[in-house]
């Protein structure tokens, strides 16, 4: 008899971190990964291993804050504080 492997179902942990580690690197997820335990075990370490997406560029919320006090200030944004956080930053504090 050849019986075939039985395929666990991954836990909600398991996709909870698959999850995270997706938004972390800007991967994604496929379905299919999340169907078996093993199969999202490897994803999970595969993505684990990898450096997060860029974290030197600011977040969405810093870019609105900002965008809202150079239009209360009359002022704009330099580009290069759109592409750095710290500076972005440090313009939001020296201009509250």
């Amino acid at each position: 008899m050849d019986a075939a492997p039985f395929a666990l179902p991954a836990t909600e942990r398991q996709i909870a971190y698959a999850r995270s580690l997706e938004l972390r690197n800007q991967s994604l997820l496929p379905w299919e990964v999340q169907q078996d335990r093993r199969s999202l075990s490897a994803w999970i370490e595969a993505q684990a291993k990898l450096k997060p997406a860029d974290i030197s560029q600011p977040t969405s919320k810093q870019v609105a804050f900002a965008e809202r006090l150079a239009r209360i200030k009359h002022r704009a944004v330099p580009d290069e504080c759109f592409r750095d956080r710290q500076l972005l930053s440090r313009w939001i504090h020296s201009n509250r």
